[in-house]
């Protein structure tokens, strides 16, 4: 057997981790390539590629394939100076770290899931998308309502592992970036005034931060691109100079 030949069979092997022997002594008969699936066998186990799994894929396969139709919910709590906490839910998109902040309180009841829940369902009505999956953890605040109004929309609601945060890894991620970037230089009196400061990030977050996921973009863009790239720069100061935005100025 020529080593082109080997090459090959490996190639499609690993290209192809899902398939069998037989599926890739298929797939070199379709190309004109007669092997019998035993040689396909005994090389890809000599370069250290078993048998196909017999599982199905990885949770960092499945969020790759799915992330265009999949946004990821999460609660993360924030304290006020009078040592009152606060609940915070927000989703994310995962194709475009879009962040959507779903509410603010003091008590996350059942009432108010469910009644964000519909918010965020009709938002994605009246923008025209199409969503497949939600992504949350296994928190008690997510009641048998909360995931019923996205079952009645054809939305499947996939809970992560028990003690699994990485599987909710975007959503884990922002909660620590708008902490590190915002609150944690802030002090909090109230819910309307932790509800003003995270609007105003959020808009930041989606409309100017550019964010290494997605090729260093933003995930809501609106600017004209100048041509050619202006170099007088304006700065724009957020949150009291907590945060700054630049912008191209026309000369």
């Amino acid at each position: 057997m020529s080593d082109e030949l080997v090459d090959l069979i490996v190639r499609l092997g690993r290209e192809n981790r899902r398939w069998g022997c037989v599926r890739i002594q298929g797939e070199l008969r379709k190309l004109g390539i007669r092997v019998s699936a035993s040689s396909v066998r005994r090389i890809l186990r000599q370069h250290g590629l078993g048998p196909a799994p017999r599982s199905g894929p990885t949770w960092r396969e499945f969020l790759a394939t799915q992330a265009k139709s999949m946004p990821a919910t999460d609660f993360f709590t924030v304290g006020t100076v009078s040592l009152k906490q606060l609940y915070v839910l927000f989703v994310i998109e995962l194709s475009t770290r879009q962040v959507h902040l779903l509410g603010v309180t003091d008590h996350p009841t059942g009432a108010f899931v469910t009644q964000v829940a519909r918010n965020l369902v009709g938002d994605l009505a009246d923008r025209g998308r199409s969503v497949k999956f939600l992504i949350r953890d296994r928190d008690a605040k997510f009641c048998a309502s909360f995931d019923e109004v996205f079952r009645s929309e054809g939305i499947r609601v996939i809970k992560t592992p028990v003690r699994s945060p990485r599987a909710n890894a975007y959503a884990e991620r922002w909660v620590r970036t708008v902490r590190t970037e915002c609150l944690d230089w802030l002090l909090v009196v109230g819910q309307g005034h932790l509800e003003r400061v995270l609007r105003r990030y959020v808009r930041h977050y989606n409309e100017q931060r550019p964010h290494l996921g997605i090729d260093l973009d933003v995930p809501v863009s609106d600017s004209p691109t100048i041509a050619p790239p202006s170099l007088n720069i304006h700065r724009h100061d957020v949150l009291g100079g907590l945060i700054h935005e630049y912008q191209p100025v026309a000369a």
